[in-house]
C-alpha cells in the first residue's frame, strides 16, 4: 500500500512526553499514529472517551446569572451591570 505523509503540530512537551511513552512501549510515534488511525477508520469512533470539564460552582452562578439577566429576572441597569462587571474581575 503506498505511505503518505501526514503533518500536524503539537507543543513541545506533549511531543516529548508521547516520544517517550511510546519508546517504553517499543515503538515510535509513526507506529502509535498509524495504530490509532487504523483503530479509527475500523471502528467509526475515537477509541476513548473525550467529555469536557463541568463548569464550577462560581461559573455555573456567574452563567445563572446571565440567563436571569437575559430573561428578564434581574433588571438590567447601569448599576447592575456595573456591579456583575466588577464581580467578573475580581
Amino acid at each position: 500500500m503506498a505511505q503518505t505523509l501526514v503533518n500536524f503540530r503539537l507543543d513541545e512537551e506533549t511531543k516529548k512526553e508521547m516520544e517517550q511513552a511510546c519508546q517504553d512501549m517499543g515503538m515510535n510515534m509513526t507506529t502509535a499514529f498509524t495504530i490509532f488511525a487504523k483503530k479509527v477508520a475500523r471502528e467509526r469512533r475515537i477509541p476513548f472517551e473525550i467529555s469536557v470539564s463541568v463548569p464550577n460552582a462560581e461559573t455555573r452562578a456567574v452563567l445563572q446569572e446571565v440567563e436571569d439577566m437575559r430573561n428578564g429576572k434581574i433588571p438590567i441597569t447601569t448599576q447592575s451591570l456595573e456591579s456583575f462587571l466588577e464581580e467578573m474581575s475580581e
